[in-house]
């Protein structure tokens, strides 16, 4: 069942993509800004509460249902895991951005590509060259493709089936919305939210850049994975990015995702920091390397759909 709810949702997902704005989450996006309100007293612990309410509110329902569903009809079982996976995926949620940007660099329209990739990162993009472009689109993807589909298909497959794949979203979301606005910058709320999605999220990103690897160039996405992955201040973020790089060959990351974080330093420090690292593998960010994420990505996913077949199997064999 597992097996056949996921490549019914990939395949209805591929007929009629959920938009990133659509009425259920933003249902959800205003109930977190709610628990946000409710909460939020300056202290850790109250980010603590607001944040078990909060998944606790859409999880527990889910597993009910779910469990409701299978004592009355597997096949309604069935349908509730295809909705529930088709809501939480997100294979297509952003690809229009994606595909528009690696149209414009194709056809030699920077302007339009920075501002598509403006839009997308809700960065200033003007002064970015097109290597800049593509770099940041690409990893931009690889990281929305972890967090919306293989960070999902983990979860799903715990025992607590569709209720893990929301627990995982909704930990992803609260993760950027209590820390990553300016309001919510460095404020203790948020503290538990990052926290509590750094470990929820520590063995799909593990995964999913062993993934890459195995569907890339192994042995460079491995040395990059083991060398390089701490270039990135999140360290999930760095693990996918440094494999996905090396698996296509590609170099990821600047220098400055170490630098940004030091503080007091002085001009020698930055100045060393802000060299290229030696050994690191792969070639400058190219238009061409948008058509290798898409590569990497899609056999990825492949990779995911045959292990997961192999144990679906296995599981009715058995």
């Amino acid at each position: 069942m597992t097996f056949l709810s996921i490549l019914f949702a990939l395949l209805i997902e591929q007929l009629k993509p959920l938009r990133a704005d659509n009425p259920i989450y933003a249902s959800i996006k205003g109930f977190a800004s709610h628990i946000e309100n409710w909460f939020n007293a300056g202290h850790a612990h109250h980010g603590r509460l607001g944040w078990a309410v909060m998944v606790g509110a859409l999880t527990v329902p889910t597993a009910l249902i779910y469990w409701l569903l299978m004592h009355i009809s597997p096949v309604a079982a069935f349908l509730w895991n295809v909705l529930i996976v088709y809501l939480t995926l997100g294979f297509r949620h952003y690809s229009h951005y994606f595909t528009s940007i690696q149209l414009a660099l194709n056809t030699g329209d920077d302007v339009t590509a920075r501002a598509l990739l403006g839009e997308w990162t809700k960065q200033d993009t003007s002064d970015l060259d097109v290597s800049e472009i593509s770099r940041i689109a690409s990893e931009k993807a690889l990281i929305t493709t972890h967090r919306h589909v293989f960070g999902v298909f983990f979860w799903f497959l715990v025992p607590i089936g569709p209720a893990g794949a929301v627990l995982y979203r909704v930990a992803e979301y609260l993760s950027r919305a209590w820390n990553e606005p300016d309001h919510m910058k460095f404020e203790a709320f948020g503290r538990f939210a990052a926290q509590a999605f750094y470990w929820i999220d520590w063995i799909p990103a593990r995964m999913t850049a062993a993934a890459f690897a195995v569907v890339g160039n192994f042995e460079d996405a491995i040395y990059a994975w083991r060398n390089f992955a701490d270039r990135w201040t999140d360290e999930s973020a760095g693990i996918i990015l440094a494999a996905g790089g090396g698996a296509m060959g590609v170099r990821f990351g600047t220098p400055n995702e170490v630098a940004a974080d030091v503080l007091p330093i002085d001009a020698a420090t930055v100045d060393s920091l802000l060299e290229e690292p030696e050994g690191v593998p792969g070639d400058i960010p190219s238009p061409r390397t948008l058509q290798s994420t898409v590569g990497l990505v899609w056999r990825a996913l492949l990779l995911w759909m045959f292990l997961l077949l192999l144990l679906s199997v296995a599981v009715w064999m058995g």
